[in-house]
Order: structure tokens, then C-alpha cells, then sequence
């Protein structure tokens, strides 16, 4: 045996049978990896600014983008298009960071049981859109997507859409006071299944 371990120093052998020594080492490790990767994202205005013309979701997209999330849309579409040909070929133009500042969360991800959706918008009429949703299986025999028949009858909830404005507003989303008024408004009337194809309606339409 060296020297060095019988001395007791700070070796492999001490902090690799020393499950709370490897802990905590590995979490400084992962913490201060993150903090070089992700600060200085907050800095470089390629991620943090929008592209020319975005704006905003409508009341009404708004309401669509959360039943997106609530059904768990993306548990099988991805929203992102990466820079490679196969993929722009078939998508589009890949996505920039400049086109999700808005989105809060963003769904950016790698989950493809199903096609990409960040440039759909405008891709497929709005009753196609319709049809599609009601049941998947009239316009695509194979397609395993889930039906949502239950959309088309249920109106959107106009009142939550005021105070869900308010707090994007508070990190970053510029929700004028009008807009945030008269949120509840314009939802009146509207089904779920309207809102949930305006939203898919406006994905990707911004980047030219």
C-alpha cells in the first residue's frame, strides 16, 4: 500500500467508497456543467429575442396551445426541426431559438411517434384540421393518434384565460392590457376543438 493511502489523503479509493462524498461530488460536478452551458444562453440574443414580426398567442391560440399540453400532444410530436436536409426537406425551414421565446414551456423536444409540428401551420385547411382530430383514422387509415371527439362540444374556458396572460406577461410575454380585457371575450363561443386548430394553425408561420 502507497504512502499517500495510508496516509488517509483525498484518493479515488476514499471517494469512490463513500456513497455520500460521490453524491455530493457528482452533483457539483452536474451544477456547475449546467451553469457553464446554460447562463450564457441568457445572453446571446439569438435565444433570447424574437424573430422579426412574432407575436404573441391570441386569447384564443392561447386557450389551443394549453389543450395541446393538457391532452399530451407532445408526448408524441416534436416541435423542432433539426438542421439537417432529410429534415428540412420534409419540415421546413429548421427551428431558431427566436421563435419559442413566448412559448412558456417551450416544445421543443425528440418525441416523434408522429410527424414534427413546428411548421404546420397552414400546412392543412382548417376543416381537414377538424376531421383529423375528431378521428384521425377518416383522413389516415393507419394513423394510431388518439381521437378527440369530445373537443368539439366543449367550450374553451374564457375565464382562466385573463389571469394565464397576466402571468406570461410577468416573464416576458408583452400581453398589453386590452389584450389581457379582452381575453375572455373573444373566447366566448368557442370550442376547445377551434382553439386547439388555431394554435396548430400559427406554429411555424412566423419564420419566412
Amino acid at each position: 500500500m502507497s504512502n499517500h493511502e495510508k496516509q488517509g489523503g483525498f484518493s479515488h479509493e476514499k471517494v469512490e467508497t463513500s456513497n455520500f462524498l460521490m453524491i455530493v461530488l457528482i452533483l457539483v460536478t452536474v451544477a456547475f456543467g449546467g451553469l457553464v452551458e446554460i447562463v450564457p444562453l441568457f445572453f446571446q440574443k439569438s435565444t433570447t429575442e424574437p424573430i422579426k414580426g412574432l407575436q404573441p398567442y391570441t386569447a384564443v391560440q392561447l386557450a389551443g396551445r394549453d389543450i395541446y399540453i393538457r391532452e399530451g400532444c407532445y408526448n408524441c410530436h416534436s416541435q423542432m426541426i433539426r438542421p439537417f436536409r432529410a429534415e428540412t426537406l420534409r419540415y421546413g425551414h429548421y427551428s431558431v431559438a427566436g421563435e419559442s421565446v413566448y412559448d412558456h414551456p417551450f416544445q421543443w423536444g425528440s418525441k416523434r411517434t408522429g410527424p414534427d409540428l413546428a411548421r404546420v401551420g397552414g400546412k392543412y385547411s382548417d376543416e381537414w384540421q377538424r376531421i383529423h382530430l375528431i378521428n384521425p383514422r377518416d383522413l389516415v387509415p393507419e394513423s394510431i393518434m388518439p381521437a378527440y371527439p369530445w373537443l368539439e362540444t366543449t367550450p374553451v374556458n374564457a375565464a382562466s384565460l385573463a389571469p394565464n396572460m397576466r402571468a406570461l406577461r410577468r416573464v416576458g410575454v408583452p400581453y398589453t392590457d386590452a389584450q389581457i380585457e379582452g381575453a375572455a371575450a373573444e373566447a366566448q363561443g368557442v370550442t376547445e376543438l377551434d382553439a386547439l386548430i388555431a394554435y396548430l394553425q400559427v406554429l411555424g408561420t412566423y419564420l419566412k
